[in-house]
């Protein structure tokens, strides 16, 4: 086209055609942005009167969020003059070549459908997997995020999780804390249980059902060793475990029961 011989009229003609397409594609993008948060909010209040797990909700309101956006991406290339057949196929063969090259990627989308499915986890447990311990912060569409105990973000990939073994804390609502404490051989078996279980039976933490148990666990080169496991609710556990590690040791010192030296509290992978 020869822009030169195009007359002033021409030219008003162009900017009216094009400037309402763009002035319409401008409209529809921010009344459809409008609608789609409308949308949104208000499913977010039906999940919320119907009861819905958290997770679910984040997951479908993310799922349904891109969802709304690429239909809205279309409409609005529709009224620029896009063909939208023509971008559809376009669409279509792109995303076949994406999805080859994003294997992985459609993997973990499958692993948070199956996530969201089967519910071995949910915003709020205490989890391990992938060699990782945290808490569950969210289920998103590709990966799944979780706040470590010393407050770290951990990001797995919901392929991995979905597919992996996961060890659920929350989930029976009690843990065994698993201790292990070592004595003099010239120390009174029955005396070191005795107090090791008052230690126990006296913290407010430790639950009485199930009970706590104070056995000999092994006679080792320089001491008895005596297995300590007190129970109590999965929140409570750090707590339990450090004040039971310490007030064992004062009690002990108070009874004037020899600790050998070095002696090591057993800690657990989990810990």
């Amino acid at each position: 086209m020869d822009l030169k011989n195009i007359d002033a009229s021409k030219w008003m003609d162009l900017i009216l055609d094009y400037g309402l397409k763009i002035i319409g594609a401008i409209a529809i993008w921010i009344i459809g942005s409008w609608v789609i948060k409308t949308l949104i909010k208000g499913l977010k209040k039906v999940m919320l009167k119907q009861n819905y797990d958290e997770s679910l909700q984040k997951f479908l309101i993310n799922l349904l969020s891109w969802i709304f956006k690429i239909v809205l991406i279309i409409v609005v290339l529709g009224t620029l003059g896009v063909e939208t057949t023509s971008f559809a196929a376009i669409l279509a063969a792109a995303g076949l070549a994406i999805g080859m090259a994003l294997q992985g990627s459609l993997g973990n989308f499958a692993g948070g459908v199956l996530l969201m499915i089967f519910k071995p986890i949910k915003i709020g447990d205490l989890i391990e997997a992938q060699g990782e311990i945290g808490v569950v912060k969210e289920i998103e569409i590709f990966t799944t995020k979780l706040t470590g105990l010393s407050n770290r973000e951990i990001i797995i990939p919901n392929a991995a999780l979905s597919n992996g073994n996961i060890i659920n804390y929350t989930t029976e609502g009690t843990r065994r804390v698993d201790l292990v404490f070592g004595v003099s051989y010239d120390a009174d078996i029955k005396q070191t249980k005795d107090v090791i279980m008052n230690v126990l039976t006296s913290h407010p933490k430790v639950l009485k059902d199930p009970a706590p148990a104070v056995t000999v666990l092994e006679l080792a080169d320089s001491s008895v060793n005596f297995a300590t496991r007190p129970w109590c609710k999965t929140e409570d556990y750090w707590t339990v475990y450090f004040d039971v590690t310490e007030n064992v040791k004062l009690a002990l010192d108070a009874a004037g029961i020899e600790i050998p030296y070095p002696h090591s509290v057993e800690i657990h992978k989990d810990a």
